[in-house]
């Protein structure tokens, strides 16, 4: 398990992965993420809505502390879809909005909230394959496997 941004950016470059990183002060919501976006046009991707009207699920929201920090290796704010680096077991299901996913960069913490990498969307791709995670698509009324 990655314990330290230090530790996955080594694996992300170990990969050959490109990306940029931007450093900026602790966040802990949406809203103060967005004050800090990096300067390029890139999609945010921190945000249960579309997915609990999609799966009909009312309460739909992001796992305890705990389990956070034992199955992706984040903490509260630092919730990232880089933490699938630590879910070697596959417990985690991806799902990422259809309408997000026509972006092409993502912005996303490098398992900590203190940074944000925006990387392309193949190298998204890729990392997604590299961790073996599948994407999930969803989209108003339908959903499918990438």
């Amino acid at each position: 398990m990655f314990t330290t941004e230090k530790e996955f950016l080594e694996f992300l470059e170990a990969h050959g992965f490109t990306y940029r990183r931007v450093e900026h002060p602790a966040v802990f919501t949406c809203a103060e993420a967005e004050l800090h976006r990096p300067d390029v046009p890139a999609v945010s991707t921190k945000n249960l809505d579309g997915l609990a009207s999609q799966l009909g699920v009312s309460n739909l929201r992001f796992a305890s502390e705990e389990n956070l920090q034992r199955i992706l290796g984040v903490t509260r704010g630092a919730v990232t879809m880089m933490g699938l680096a630590n879910d070697t077991e596959h417990r985690v299901e991806l799902w990422i909005d259809a309408g997000i996913w026509q972006g092409e960069y993502f912005q996303s913490h490098p398992l900590v909230n203190t940074a944000t990498l925006v990387l392309s969307k193949p190298e998204l791709k890729r990392f997604f394959d590299l961790t073996g995670h599948l994407i999930h698509l969803f989209e108003e009324g339908s959903s499918i496997a990438v």
